[in-house]
Parts: structure tokens; C-alpha cells; sequence
């Protein structure tokens, strides 16, 4: 069963359970995954539904420390909530030793020698760690290894 199907049967299963804040972020899911296969006109690929999750979770780590900021305490503690939904549909985080060999990797496999080289090895990395590693952890990585 692919991921579709495993947040469609997600939604359903909170309708019966009426979890509400389960099941406004699965619609929301869902929205977002029906609105990103328009923007494509394609069916999406498991590397798209990763991306819009991550960008889904990432959003909401950037809502919850405003909130934060601005005293809002609840709003940030629901923002979080909802994180924990939606990271349980992404595969497991790459430890750092795994992310620091595919980096290596992937600089050897690009002939990379300095910095000039970066967007490169980004190029080739990103695909790889889609959905188990941040995009600026990444950068940072290969920033370091280059440097």
C-alpha cells in the first residue's frame, strides 16, 4: 500500500476515532498532496509526498517558535502536536555518520574539490536523504567538508 493510501486510511480511522486535531491535519495532508498534483500534472511520486510532508513539518517548527516568541503557548503546544502527526509518516532520520557518508559520497562521485563545487554535491545529496535530513543540516555538511 503506498503512502496515499496509508493517509487515506489514516483519515478515516481518526474519523472513527474522532480525533479532530488527527484529522484536520490529515485533510490538510491530503489538501496540500491534491494541490501539489495539480501543480505537477502528474501523479505524485513517494520523493513529492516526502517533500510536501517535509515542508508541511517545517512550516509548523517555524509557526510553533513564533508563537513561542510571542507568548502564545498553546498555539505553539498545538503547532507541535501536529508535528508529531505528520512526522509519523516520514521514514526515519538519518543519524549523522550516514549523512556525513552519503555526503562523502556523493563529493566523490561529483569530483568536487572546493566550495565553487557545492551546488553540485547539493544536487546530487538532496535526492538521496528527501524526507530523513534537513536541507540546511545538508548544507551545513557539505559546507564543512568542502571548506
Amino acid at each position: 500500500m503506498g503512502l496515499i493510501e496509508d493517509i487515506q486510511a489514516a483519515v478515516k480511522d481518526a474519523m472513527k476515532k474522532k480525533e479532530k486535531l488527527r484529522l484536520g491535519v490529515l485533510r490538510m495532508l491530503m489538501s496540500e498532496l491534491k494541490n501539489r498534483k495539480i501543480e505537477l500534472q502528474r501523479e505524485l511520486e513517494e520523493a513529492d509526498i516526502l517533500q510536501v510532508i517535509t515542508r508541511m513539518v517545517k512550516q509548523r517548527h517555524d509557526a510553533a517558535e513564533q508563537f513561542g516568541k510571542g507568548g502564545r503557548e498553546e498555539l505553539a503546544a498545538r503547532e507541535r502536536e501536529e508535528i508529531e502527526v505528520l512526522e509519523g509518516y516520514l521514514p526515519e532520520g538519518l543519524s549523522a555518520s550516514e549523512l556525513e557518508a552519503l555526503v562523502k559520497a556523493a563529493i566523490a562521485e561529483c569530483g568536487a574539490e572546493s566550495r565553487k563545487d557545492m551546488g553540485r554535491v547539493m544536487k546530487a545529496v538532496m535526492p538521496k536523504v528527501a524526507g530523513r535530513a534537513d536541507g540546511k543540516q545538508v548544507n551545513q555538511l557539505v559546507s564543512r567538508l568542502l571548506g
